[in-house]
């Protein structure tokens, strides 16, 4: 076995179907007066309904959240916190809302409280990404890890099934390269391959039938694992690749991490034999050739969008997105080849099969 390093995250984590009703019992002992309530402005009402929940303990809804945390949205929070006087942001919804929390806590190191109504995974890292002059950047800082997470499955019954299939893939992502991962090690490895599992089993159900608790409980279970998998070990060129597209195109989140795993799960199927083993046996797939096209195939299961194009990429992207990943790459176990990159990244944008 090869030695490593495993840091357990400090983070309080409470799950359980209704735990949003118990809130004020699992905040007392924390002592916050004036917590502000972040959201997008889609989130709002579910705010002001939490606002008043807790109206002893918080001052405002802020419904500002917007995608991919563009510096300027960062910049004029941290004005309006220290003018509030805020001395805790909790972010009710997904990547979005705890992105700008973060974004707050990295300059002003105010807590955060995360109460995930998608299975984003965020709430459960330290890193943080801010988008400037069309280029996101990534980084990790201790002040943005949540104290507190609130994983209520009753908060994901709303969420649309095609938002539910794309945010649950995006989870099973992190999980997917914490297996591959510079200093993965084999705890979280063995929550990566759990949550995949259960993300796998889990998704497939919600589409069939939304408001189907079980499994809205299993995917929920199998987001945390991945997020403690995405905050625990590095990442690679699966989010590189999706950064990349975000933070330059302005792609949704979500759709752009479902459509982009079975790409890059293709490029590296030869780079960590062992991981992919252990994927290909997560997955139920016999060979390692053919995860990329399984990963393909439960996206169209999933009737998740499978063509780049569709969420708005122009045809001249691949060429300048592989530039960019060569240019400034993440940490991957196998080398990046430009010509390769630029045209699997062309067939993502036509939504052809990784083969």
């Amino acid at each position: 076995m090869q030695a490593f390093h495993c840091q357990a995250l400090p983070i309080d984590v409470h799950f359980g179907v209704g735990h949003l009703q118990k809130i004020q019992e699992i905040l007392r002992p924390y002592a916050y007066q004036r917590i502000l309530i972040i959201t997008t402005a889609g989130q709002q009402a579910a705010g002001e309904r939490l606002l008043a929940q807790i109206q002893d303990m918080a001052v405002a809804v802020y419904p500002h959240a917007v995608m991919h945390v563009p510096k300027e949205v960062a910049d004029q929070a941290i004005q309006d916190v220290q003018r509030l006087g805020v001395d805790c942001c909790l972010a009710l919804g997904g990547g979005s809302a705890i992105g700008l929390a973060k974004a707050i806590a990295l300059e002003t190191h105010l807590p955060i409280i995360a109460i995930p109504t998608t299975y984003a995974g965020s709430e459960m890292t330290a890193v943080y990404g801010i988008t400037e002059n069309q280029l996101k950047t990534t980084g990790k800082a201790a002040q943005v890890l949540p104290k507190v997470v609130i994983y209520d499955p009753e908060l994901t019954l709303n969420l649309p099934t095609e938002i539910s299939a794309c945010s649950g893939m995006n989870a099973m992502a992190h999980a997917v390269e914490a297996l591959y991962a510079q200093d993965k090690n084999p705890i979280v490895s063995l929550m990566a391959l759990e949550a995949i599992t259960q993300l796998a089993q889990a998704l497939p159900e919600i589409v069939q039938a939304p408001h189907n608790m079980q499994a809205r409980e299993h995917a929920l279970y199998g987001a945390w694992l991945a997020g403690v998998c995405l905050g625990s070990v590095g990442m690679a060129i699966h989010h590189k690749i999706c950064h990349s597209l975000g933070g330059r195109y302005q792609l949704p989140h979500a759709q752009t991490h479902a459509i982009v795993l079975a790409y890059s799960v293709y490029y590296n199927r030869h780079a960590d034999i062992a991981a992919m083993n252990q994927l290909a046996a997560a997955l139920n797939v016999s060979d390692r050739e053919q995860l990329g096209l399984a990963i393909y195939q439960l996206n169209q299961r999933l009737n998740i969008p499978m063509a780049l194009k569709d969420l708005g990429l122009p045809e001249t992207a691949p060429a300048q997105v592989a530039r960019i990943i060569c240019d400034s790459p993440y940490y991957n176990p196998r080398e990046y080849d430009y010509a390769e990159l630029e045209a699997l990244l062309t067939k993502a944008y036509w939504g052809q099969a990784p083969i």
